[in-house]
């Protein structure tokens, strides 16, 4: 119970420190970001005034000259609690929790599904390799390591040249058919079937350059743990070799790669920035982009904000799941 208290105090502090910092950051910028946002808006809204509980939000997000900081701070709190992120000044008068809930739902299936089927793939060909060491399978970790140490943009441009400029059996951008979306708040076959197609390329790029990490580790971790003395004792039992394999030394091999998993599987929501920038896809790596380049301090507070969250959440949870499956961890965390 103890280590469960542990965990769970260091992650609530670490979310304040995450939070505040998110609060100071656009303070402590030169300038006032409020009258700069303000000043954008009325610009976006043709030089006509905005309302007063506009501003009020937009200074209480990014504060202003007026109050002091406690004040702020605690009004900051008071939103945050309330679901309030602000409003976008790029695309007034859009609220940046709209923005983040249309962008995040694309983000998590597209790198969600790639991050799990890379781990998926990296850990049972990683086992295998390990395994048949000394094998012509210990050539795949060459081979997908190249994968990995490609620039993930130069990859993705390659895939594009190839199956959509050359082969066209894939959409070259965007992340659906623009005349398959729906027009009603239920989804169509044909726009779900233009969303995959649109996907395949993008999450292939991300299996192809994650899934090289994935398999050299758990290959390593699975030659090191053949060697321990419980895999030599079920061998000295006349175990068989495929009990040896999957109960003894995969299940134990992959232990170490779960952490790593989590911290993934966290980071899947700030999603993947130069892929979602190359394919132009609607997810919360090309809203960060926007964001920083139209000067959004709203929108790039509430992205780092929902990003600090998850990752936090996952890394728990992936505590939490570890204290359960190796007991050494609860004594030692």
């Amino acid at each position: 119970m103890s280590y469960y208290l542990r965990r769970i105090t260091f992650y609530v502090v670490t979310m304040w420190a995450a939070v505040s910092l998110n609060f100071l950051l656009p303070r402590l910028l030169p300038g006032d970001p409020a009258k700069i946002m303000i000043g954008k808006l009325r610009r976006a809204n043709g030089g006509r005034p905005i309302s007063q509980e506009m501003i009020d939000a937009i200074t209480s997000i990014l504060g202003s000259d007026e109050g002091s900081m406690w004040d702020q701070y605690v009004a900051y709190w008071g939103r945050l609690l309330q679901g309030d992120l602000g409003v976008s000044s790029t695309r007034y008068p859009a609220p940046v929790a709209d923005l983040i809930a249309q962008a995040l739902p694309w983000t998590i299936v597209l790198v969600g599904v790639a991050t799990v089927i890379s781990f998926i793939l990296g850990i049972v060909v990683g086992a295998w390799v390990g395994w048949r060491r000394g094998t012509w399978l210990d050539h795949l970790v060459p081979i997908t390591t190249v994968f990995q140490s490609i620039p993930y943009f130069w990859l993705a441009l390659v895939l594009v040249a190839v199956f959509s400029v050359n082969l066209g059996l894939f959409p070259i951008i965007g992340g659906y058919d623009f005349f398959a979306f729906p027009a009603g708040p239920e989804w169509s076959w044909a726009f779900v079937g233009s969303a995959v197609t649109h996907a395949i390329l993008p999450a292939t790029t991300i299996v192809l350059s994650s899934v090289g990490g994935w398999l050299l580790g758990m290959r390593n971790m699975m030659v090191s743990t053949l060697s321990e003395d419980y895999v030599v004792t079920a061998e000295a039992k006349g175990l068989t070799p495929r009990r040896i394999r999957t109960k003894y030394a995969a299940r134990n091999a992959a232990i170490p790669s779960l952490a790593g998993f989590g911290i993934a599987l966290g980071f899947v929501v700030a999603g993947s920035i130069v892929m979602e920038q190359v394919f132009s896809y609607p997810g919360i790596g090309k809203l960060m982009i926007q964001s920083v380049q139209g000067l959004d301090y709203a929108l790039m507070q509430g992205v780092f904000l929902v990003i600090t969250v998850t990752v936090l959440a996952a890394n728990l949870f992936m505590d939490v799941i570890y204290g359960f499956i190796d007991p050494r961890a609860r004594h030692n965390g």
